[in-house]
């Protein structure tokens, strides 16, 4: 019998890749709360032209995708993740969007990304890049499928200096909690520009822009 700590790294382990019934669970949780709220708070400094082509990596429960869709209402929004789970509640949250031909969800890897060179104006990526692997070499795939001056967006419920941080990090294998100034010095290795830095320092909250 898993021990309490047993079952609630299992849980919590969903958020690299949701699995399953407690997958479901946290999926729906993605979609609400505090994910909203820290969503909402990047996304009020974001400027999104209405026809621009959008990419959300890690696209979890759907619900950046939908806000994404709002703010580009005769653009594209495109969303992948590598959990089935991710894609098919993805899927069901943003239904009306895919039938009308602005929105497609894939299964997939940021680090094989299936997009031809120079497709989207806009990346996002939204509490994800904790779990991926290799971050250079990831950072250069979105890099590849954004059109020359297309922006990079990373939003982390964690700047890496949360008293919780070292704990979440022992419960969730592969996770680590990126400082503001590691993920600027991985962007500009990977040729990125213009790395912009806002902070909620009373949550810690972490937002960082970039440009192709």
């Amino acid at each position: 019998m898993l021990s309490t700590m047993g079952l609630l790294s299992k849980f919590f382990s969903n958020a690299k890749k949701p699995e399953g019934f407690l997958g479901k669970i946290m999926v729906n949780g993605m979609n609400g709360g505090g994910h909203a709220a820290m969503s909402n708070w990047a996304l009020e400094s974001v400027e999104i032209a209405a026809d621009e082509q959008i990419l959300d990596i890690g696209c979890g429960g759907g619900a950046n995708i939908a806000r994404l869709l709002q703010r580009a209402p005769q653009g594209m929004v495109t969303g992948i993740d590598f959990s089935r789970v991710s894609v098919q509640k993805s899927t069901k949250v943003n239904t009306k969007a895919i039938q009308e031909g602005r929105c497609k969800v894939l299964e997939g890897n940021v680090a094989n990304l299936p997009f031809e060179e120079g497709s989207f104006d806009l990346v996002t990526a939204f509490e994800t890049i904790y779990f991926w692997p290799d971050i250079e070499h990831c950072f250069k795939e979105v890099k590849n499928v954004l059109k020359t001056d297309g922006r990079f967006v990373i939003v982390n419920e964690s700047d890496g200096k949360g008293a919780m941080d070292d704990k979440w990090e022992r419960m969730i294998e592969g996770m680590h909690n990126y400082k503001p100034e590691e993920i600027s010095f991985h962007l500009s290795n990977s040729g990125f520009r213009n790395t912009n830095i806002l902070l909620n320092k009373e949550k810690h909250w972490l937002m960082i822009t970039a440009v192709k």
